[in-house]
């Protein structure tokens, strides 16, 4: 497999490892997010400044208002911070040169 496909193997099977610790094992409920972003993101949980950002995470990324996120409401979560992890990217790259 390439890096891109093992990436997103590894995205795949992170989420279903998280969404797989209760009865349903294909949605995350807001607790199975809040383990796996602890866990799997926690340099990201450390810098948030609102005690409640799984609460503010799960109400924004919950489409269907379920209260749950099938796989599809939960790459924009992976899909955005990696758009923000590229411009730090970026800045730092920029920053080298000079």
């Amino acid at each position: 497999m390439t890096d891109l496909e093992k990436s997103m193997e590894s995205l795949i099977e992170v989420f279903h490892r998280y969404a797989g610790q209760d009865s349903d094992g294909k949605t995350l409920s807001k607790k199975e997010l809040k383990k796996l972003i602890e866990n799997e993101l926690p340099s990201f949980l450390a810098c948030q400044k609102n005690p409640n950002v799984v609460d503010c995470i799960m109400k924004d990324l919950d489409q269907n208002k379920d209260d749950k996120l099938d796989f599809e409401e939960f790459i924009p979560l992976v899909v955005g911070l990696s758009m923000a992890c590229e411009k730090c990217y970026v800045l730092h790259a920029q920053k080298g040169k000079k």
